[in-house]
């Protein structure tokens, strides 16, 4: 298997890094979740990404979108949305005597769609075309999103009341589900201090600490995926892996086709970060953990014995599906 282009991949590594130094600039911790951003940036992909409240989810995306050079739009999701309150609506211009569209935030580049699972299932479905297809139809009328197009979804783990289950149609659309969790007791220290010192600092003013990595980074970086060499013998791994989730006792829904393709996607951004143009079976085992969970269905009695998802990813890649060896460079 021969690829071009693959020298358009090196020299990204130190630009990506510099993007995880200006976030942390505002906040402490969380190099793996700016790594799922990126990694969604350049596949085109989305993210869900979950935690409690008070651990600065909407800030940490402010500044990404800032460091990558991309506007950002915020919906907060209610129980009485409307599906034209995320895609926009037509209303009559009287100045005009016409109608005119009034576009909704889905608009963006970037949109952060705050604790998704508020929304009814109607209004959340208006979000599966622009993931999807990246358009929106409006009034039969149908309109391109901005290029490139992220939605990164909240959700908090422990809410119960006044939330509806994401449709499993809508979880698959989400390349990762990232877990925001507690930062360690170093890094709450560290944030401490810096709150301290920047009290009388406005957030507006943190976020001017931020700067614009390259020119045009978040352009530059969407579809670089597609110039990283996968050999075969990765390629059987990431088949056998999503094989294996159909055949495991404590699932009764395992990987979809659009799993493995999504998980091959997220292997190769995986690479670039690595700062590598060829992927090896560890980039496959890291993201695996990110891009299969969320599209699995455990058993009643997985769910009374406690297990989740992820261990029952992690025990497939680790004991169940043996990885392949040798040198998986282009070319060899």
């Amino acid at each position: 298997m021969e690829m071009n282009n693959l020298a358009e991949v090196d020299g990204y590594k130190d630009k990506l890094d510099q993007v995880r130094k200006e976030v942390n600039k505002v906040i402490v911790g969380y190099d793996d979740v700016i790594d799922d951003f990126i990694i969604c940036l350049i596949t085109g992909g989305h993210i869900l990404l979950e935690g409690v409240p008070g651990i600065a989810k909407t800030t940490m995306i402010k500044v990404f979108t800032k460091a990558v050079g991309l506007d950002y739009e915020r919906i907060q999701f209610t129980q009485d949305m409307l599906p034209a309150d995320i895609s926009g609506h037509y209303y009559f211009d009287q100045q005009n005597s016409g109608f005119e569209l009034r576009k909704g935030p889905i608009f963006a580049q970037v949109l952060m769609a705050d604790e998704i699972n508020r929304a009814p299932p109607k209004t959340q479905s208006a979000l599966i075309e622009a993931m999807q297809e990246k358009q929106v139809t409006i009034e039969g009328k149908t309109l391109r999103l901005p290029d490139p197009f992220l939605v990164i979804a909240t959700r908090n783990p422990i809410e119960t009341e006044g939330v509806y289950p994401l449709p499993e149609a809508q979880l698959d659309r989400f390349m990762i589900k990232s877990d925001m969790g507690y930062i360690s007791p170093e890094e709450e220290l560290h944030m401490l201090k810096n709150k301290n010192e920047d009290e009388k600092i406005k957030s507006e003013d943190q976020l001017r600490k931020v700067k614009k990595v390259g020119n045009d980074l978040g352009h530059e970086i969407k579809g670089l995926h597609k110039n990283v060499f996968v050999s075969d013998d990765v390629i059987k791994y990431i088949r056998d892996i999503i094989l294996e989730t159909r055949n495991v006792e404590n699932l009764v829904l395992g990987a979809s086709p659009r799993a493995g393709e999504q998980l091959l996607y997220a292997s190769k951004a995986y690479a670039i970060i690595k700062g590598r143009n060829y992927v090896i079976p560890d980039d496959v085992k890291v993201v695996g953990g990110k891009v299969l969970p969320h599209r699995l269905i455990l058993s009643v009695e997985a769910e009374l014995e406690d297990l989740t998802e992820k261990e029952v990813v992690d025990e497939i890649v680790e004991n169940k599906v043996e990885a392949p060896k040798g040198d998986f460079k282009s070319g060899s």
